[in-house]
């Protein structure tokens, strides 16, 4: 699941919200006739499912009181499921109904994004001023290395699935009274001036909206497809690394144990200092990581031999003791 906040693909929210509602209409405006009537789509947010571009475009404009003519007044938010999760959907529900289970999606991912401000009044995308809107294809940019070494053109359509949604939120909440930004990362000078602000805390809320997925649809996420080993594997220390990647290499079927998510969780906060800690911590909690490490790790009979399954466990054993030191 791939979350991002951005000012707007069109560089550019300090001003008017039309250039980027216009650029979102590309897919709209690229239809004729008949196939535009049955292809056409809406914007849309947690009350209705049927809004207007010229709507979007006034309502965001008009919620900007109190705001400074440099101050952004609303932000892009891309919610773009990966190919496993896109397939998943349509699995289940076909095309039509993955759309629709999309934009359910982004309702619950708005109510997280209220959520994670933490202001008094600000609990659900219905406090918010919002619009979605699900876009069907990607395409190739400048920026992309196929384009830099002549495979693909400027434009040409992306393969596979692509469908995703793309929120405009305005910078004011549906009042117009409250600023709420999620550039404001910083944690403040106190507490209370924290709180003031409305402190954003964007790894939290791309992580809450891949368990907001995996909860809405059932879908069994390994932990090296989860937002907790990239973030750690992206930008922690090297012992954090190493304890996140020693977590991934055990048996597929503890990853899914709860106790295995609070492990991970653990890691990603930087509470043990050492692969023994961990171990130790682990231990006391119930999960035998030791012995799941001894056991076999040979995938069938026809594969592996009895003699190299059991050179690969004390292998692995070796390595375990050898980073528990």
């Amino acid at each position: 699941m791939y979350i991002n906040i951005t000012a707007s693909e069109t560089g550019n929210n300090k001003g008017s919200s039309g250039v980027l509602v216009n650029y979102l209409e590309k897919e709209n405006n690229s239809k004729t006739g008949k196939n535009l009537e049955q292809h056409y789509e809406n914007w849309f947010n947690g009350v209705r499912n049927s809004v207007k571009r010229q709507e979007v475009r006034v309502k965001i404009d008009n919620n900007i009181a109190k705001l400074c003519r440099d101050d952004s007044k609303f932000f892009l938010i891309n919610i773009s499921p990966s190919q496993k999760e896109l397939e998943h959907l349509f699995r289940q529900y076909g095309e039509s109904g993955a759309k629709e289970k999309l934009k359910e999606l982004a309702v619950k991912i708005m109510d997280e994004y209220a959520k994670n401000f933490k202001r008094p009044g600000i609990i659900t995308n219905k406090d918010l001023l919002w619009f979605g809107k699900v876009e069907n294809y990607r395409y190739y940019k400048h920026t992309d290395k196929e384009v830099k070494n002549g495979t693909k053109q400027k434009g040409d359509r992306k393969e596979g699935r692509q469908m995703h949604v793309q929120v405009i939120v305005s910078r004011k909440d549906l009042s117009n009274k409250v600023k709420l930004s999620p550039q404001n990362t910083s944690k403040g000078k106190n507490e209370q001036h924290s709180a003031k602000l409305g402190q954003f805390n964007r790894s939290a809320f791309k992580q809450s909206g891949e368990e907001v997925f995996d909860d809405l649809f059932k879908f069994e996420r390994g932990l090296r497809d989860k937002f907790i080993y990239a973030n750690v594997m992206e930008n922690g220390t090297p012992e954090q690394k190493t304890q996140m990647q020693m977590i991934s290499e055990l048996s597929t079927d503890i990853s899914r144990d709860i106790s295995i998510d609070s492990l991970t969780k653990g890691i990603s906060d930087g509470l043990f200092a050492s692969v023994a800690d961990m171990m130790n911590t682990a231990k006391d909690s119930g999960i035998r990581l030791l012995e799941i490490l001894m056991e076999p790790v040979y995938e069938s009979p026809q594969t592996d031999s009895v003699e190299e399954a059991e050179q690969r466990r004390r292998k692995k054993l070796q390595q375990s003791q050898g980073r528990s030191r």
